[in-house]
C-alpha cells in the first residue's frame, strides 16, 4: 500500500471512534459511547483477540498493521451502516478479555 495510505487511515480512525461514532451512540442505543471504548471493541475484533496482545506500542493505532486498522475502521463503517452489530462486536471483545484473564494463572 502507498505510503500516503496509512496518514489518511489514522486520520479517520481518530474521525470514527473520537466524534462520529460517540456522536451516534446514543441515538442507536449502542452499548458504548466512549471513544475508547469503540477503539478497543473495533480493534479487538479487527485483530481477533486482545488488541494489546497484537500491537507492542502504543498508541495502537500508529503501530497495528495496515490491514488490520484497515479491518477497524471498516467494521466502524459497518456499524454506522447497520451491517455490523456493535453488541455482538462488543461481547466478542469482552468474552476475548474473560478468557485471556481465565488463563493468566494457567502459565
Amino acid at each position: 500500500m502507498p505510503e500516503l495510505v496509512r496518514p489518511q487511515l489514522e486520520s479517520e480512525w481518530l474521525a470514527l471512534t473520537r466524534e462520529t461514532l460517540p456522536a451516534l451512540a446514543q441515538a442507536r442505543g449502542w452499548p458504548v459511547s466512549a471513544d475508547h471504548c469503540f477503539q478497543r471493541i473495533l480493534l479487538d475484533n479487527a485483530v481477533g483477540g486482545r488488541w494489546y496482545d497484537a500491537v507492542t506500542a502504543r498508541p495502537a493505532y500508529r503501530h497495528i498493521a495496515l490491514d488490520a486498522l484497515a479491518r477497524a475502521v471498516a467494521l466502524g463503517h459497518a456499524a454506522i451502516a447497520g451491517e455490523a452489530d456493535l453488541f455482538d462486536l462488543k461481547g466478542r471483545s469482552l468474552a476475548w478479555r474473560r478468557a485471556a484473564s481465565a488463563n493468566i494463572g494457567d502459565e
